[in-house]
Protein backbone atom coordinates (compact mmCIF):
# COMPACT_ATOMS: atom_id res chain seq x y z
CA UNK A 1 0.00 0.00 0.00
CA UNK A 2 1.19 3.49 -0.81
CA UNK A 3 2.58 5.67 2.02
CA UNK A 4 -0.08 8.33 1.58
CA UNK A 5 -2.88 5.75 1.67
CA UNK A 6 -1.56 4.19 4.91
CA UNK A 7 -1.75 7.57 6.68
CA UNK A 8 -5.14 8.32 5.12
CA UNK A 9 -6.63 5.05 6.37
CA UNK A 10 -5.13 5.67 9.81
CA UNK A 11 -6.53 9.16 10.25
CA UNK A 12 -9.90 8.36 8.65
CA UNK A 13 -10.72 6.00 11.55
CA UNK A 14 -11.14 9.12 13.68
CA UNK A 15 -11.30 12.21 11.47
CA UNK A 16 -13.29 12.99 8.33
CA UNK A 17 -11.28 14.98 5.83
CA UNK A 18 -12.13 15.64 2.20
CA UNK A 19 -9.56 14.44 -0.34
CA UNK A 20 -8.41 18.03 -0.77
CA UNK A 21 -8.05 18.53 3.00
CA UNK A 22 -6.15 15.27 3.36
CA UNK A 23 -3.78 16.20 0.51
CA UNK A 24 -3.04 19.45 2.31
CA UNK A 25 -2.58 17.58 5.62
CA UNK A 26 -0.26 15.04 3.96
CA UNK A 27 1.81 17.80 2.34
CA UNK A 28 3.11 18.75 5.81
CA UNK A 29 4.79 15.36 6.32
CA UNK A 30 8.27 14.47 5.17
CA UNK A 31 9.09 10.87 4.24
CA UNK A 32 12.27 9.54 5.83
CA UNK A 33 14.05 6.19 5.55
CA UNK A 34 16.40 4.74 8.15
CA UNK A 35 18.38 1.52 8.26
CA UNK A 36 18.35 -1.08 11.01
CA UNK A 37 20.43 0.21 13.94
CA UNK A 38 20.26 3.88 12.95
CA UNK A 39 19.38 6.40 15.63
CA UNK A 40 16.56 8.88 15.13
CA UNK A 41 16.63 10.64 18.51
CA UNK A 42 19.52 10.63 20.99
CA UNK A 43 19.24 11.78 24.60
CA UNK A 44 20.27 15.44 24.67
CA UNK A 45 18.96 16.21 21.16
CA UNK A 46 16.55 19.00 20.37
CA UNK A 47 13.26 17.36 19.34
CA UNK A 48 10.95 19.25 17.00
CA UNK A 49 8.91 16.52 15.33
CA UNK A 50 7.08 13.26 15.80
CA UNK A 51 7.15 10.20 13.59
CA UNK A 52 4.44 8.04 12.06
CA UNK A 53 5.68 4.54 11.20
CA UNK A 54 4.84 3.37 7.69
CA UNK A 55 6.94 0.20 7.79
CA UNK A 56 9.45 -1.39 10.13
CA UNK A 57 9.87 -1.21 13.88
CA UNK A 58 11.43 1.32 16.27
CA UNK A 59 12.20 1.31 19.96
CA UNK A 60 12.08 4.25 22.36
CA UNK A 61 14.35 3.63 25.32
CA UNK A 62 16.20 5.09 28.28
CA UNK A 63 19.63 4.07 29.55
CA UNK A 64 20.21 4.69 33.25
CA UNK A 65 23.46 5.55 35.04
CA UNK A 66 24.27 1.84 35.44
CA UNK A 67 23.98 1.44 31.65
CA UNK A 68 20.79 -0.61 31.94
CA UNK A 69 18.33 -0.20 29.07
CA UNK A 70 14.62 0.35 29.74
CA UNK A 71 12.38 0.16 26.69
CA UNK A 72 9.43 2.50 26.90
CA UNK A 73 7.79 1.68 23.60
CA UNK A 74 8.06 -0.36 20.45
CA UNK A 75 6.59 1.40 17.41
CA UNK A 76 5.24 -0.68 14.57
CA UNK A 77 3.35 0.38 11.42
CA UNK A 78 0.66 3.03 12.07
CA UNK A 79 2.14 3.89 15.47
CA UNK A 80 3.54 7.28 16.42
CA UNK A 81 6.69 8.00 18.38
CA UNK A 82 8.92 10.79 19.63
CA UNK A 83 10.33 12.07 22.91
CA UNK A 84 7.07 13.81 23.77
CA UNK A 85 8.44 15.48 26.91
CA UNK A 86 11.18 17.10 24.85
CA UNK A 87 8.80 17.91 21.99
CA UNK A 88 6.14 19.64 24.08
CA UNK A 89 8.34 21.18 26.78
CA UNK A 90 11.10 22.30 24.39
CA UNK A 91 13.72 20.57 26.53
CA UNK A 92 16.56 18.26 25.46
CA UNK A 93 15.59 14.66 24.77
CA UNK A 94 15.79 12.28 27.71
CA UNK A 95 15.13 9.14 25.69
CA UNK A 96 16.56 7.58 22.56
CA UNK A 97 14.69 6.28 19.52
CA UNK A 98 16.36 3.90 17.09
CA UNK A 99 15.54 1.36 14.41
CA UNK A 100 15.10 -2.32 15.16
CA UNK A 101 14.56 -2.93 11.44
CA UNK A 102 14.79 -0.79 8.32
CA UNK A 103 11.98 1.77 8.59
CA UNK A 104 9.98 4.20 6.53
CA UNK A 105 8.60 7.10 8.54
CA UNK A 106 6.54 10.21 8.04
CA UNK A 107 7.88 13.14 10.04
CA UNK A 108 5.58 15.94 11.19
CA UNK A 109 7.08 19.00 12.82
CA UNK A 110 5.57 20.39 15.97
CA UNK A 111 4.94 23.72 14.25
CA UNK A 112 3.10 22.02 11.37
CA UNK A 113 1.05 19.93 13.76
CA UNK A 114 -0.08 23.05 15.65
CA UNK A 115 -0.83 24.82 12.37
CA UNK A 116 -2.92 21.92 11.09
CA UNK A 117 -4.79 21.62 14.39
CA UNK A 118 -5.69 25.30 14.30
CA UNK A 119 -6.86 25.06 10.68
CA UNK A 120 -8.91 21.85 10.94
CA UNK A 121 -11.03 20.85 13.90
CA UNK A 122 -10.99 17.24 12.64
CA UNK A 123 -7.18 17.16 12.74
CA UNK A 124 -7.18 18.56 16.26
CA UNK A 125 -9.76 15.92 17.21
CA UNK A 126 -7.56 13.18 15.71
CA UNK A 127 -4.46 14.26 17.63
CA UNK A 128 -6.41 14.61 20.88
CA UNK A 129 -7.91 11.14 20.39
CA UNK A 130 -4.49 9.69 19.61
CA UNK A 131 -2.90 11.34 22.66
CA UNK A 132 -5.67 10.01 24.89
CA UNK A 133 -5.18 6.48 23.56
CA UNK A 134 -1.45 6.75 24.21
CA UNK A 135 -2.12 7.89 27.76
CA UNK A 136 -4.49 4.96 28.33
CA UNK A 137 -1.93 2.48 26.99
CA UNK A 138 0.78 3.96 29.24
CA UNK A 139 -1.50 3.77 32.26
CA UNK A 140 -2.40 0.14 31.54
CA UNK A 141 1.27 -0.76 31.17
CA UNK A 142 2.18 0.97 34.43
CA UNK A 143 -0.66 -0.78 36.28
CA UNK A 144 0.46 -4.10 34.83
CA UNK A 145 3.99 -3.49 36.15
CA UNK A 146 2.61 -2.69 39.59
CA UNK A 147 0.12 -5.57 39.78
CA UNK A 148 1.33 -8.46 37.62
CA UNK A 149 4.23 -10.83 37.74
CA UNK A 150 6.61 -11.20 34.81
CA UNK A 151 4.81 -14.24 33.38
CA UNK A 152 1.49 -12.34 33.26
CA UNK A 153 3.13 -9.27 31.68
CA UNK A 154 4.79 -11.51 29.10
CA UNK A 155 1.47 -13.19 28.27
CA UNK A 156 -0.28 -9.81 28.01
CA UNK A 157 2.37 -8.55 25.59
CA UNK A 158 2.15 -11.73 23.51
CA UNK A 159 -1.66 -11.49 23.36
CA UNK A 160 -1.71 -7.77 22.48
CA UNK A 161 1.15 -7.70 19.98
CA UNK A 162 1.99 -11.19 18.67
CA UNK A 163 3.83 -9.65 15.69
CA UNK A 164 6.51 -8.29 18.04
CA UNK A 165 7.93 -11.76 18.49
CA UNK A 166 8.82 -11.94 14.81
CA UNK A 167 10.22 -8.38 14.65
CA UNK A 168 12.02 -7.82 17.93
CA UNK A 169 15.02 -9.70 19.35
CA UNK A 170 14.26 -11.46 22.64
CA UNK A 171 16.75 -9.36 24.64
CA UNK A 172 14.75 -6.24 23.70
CA UNK A 173 11.48 -7.86 24.74
CA UNK A 174 13.18 -8.70 28.04
CA UNK A 175 14.22 -5.03 28.44
CA UNK A 176 10.62 -3.97 27.74
CA UNK A 177 9.35 -6.36 30.42
CA UNK A 178 12.05 -5.26 32.86
CA UNK A 179 13.66 -8.70 33.17
CA UNK A 180 16.88 -10.41 32.16
CA UNK A 181 17.19 -12.31 28.89
CA UNK A 182 17.55 -15.52 30.93
CA UNK A 183 14.25 -14.92 32.74
CA UNK A 184 12.52 -14.30 29.43
CA UNK A 185 14.02 -17.50 27.99
CA UNK A 186 12.52 -19.50 30.86
CA UNK A 187 9.11 -17.93 30.18
CA UNK A 188 9.46 -18.28 26.40
CA UNK A 189 10.24 -21.96 26.69
CA UNK A 190 7.57 -22.76 29.29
Amino acid sequence: METKEILKQHISKTASLTDEQFDYFFSHFKTQFFKKGQTIITAGDKVDCEYFVISGCLKAFFINDEIKMYILQFSMPTWWTSDYTALYNHTPATINVDCITDVELLCLSSADREKLCSEFHQVEHFFRWRTNRGYIASQKRLLSFMNNNVKTRYEELLALYPQLYNLVPKHLIAAYLGVSRETLSRLYNS
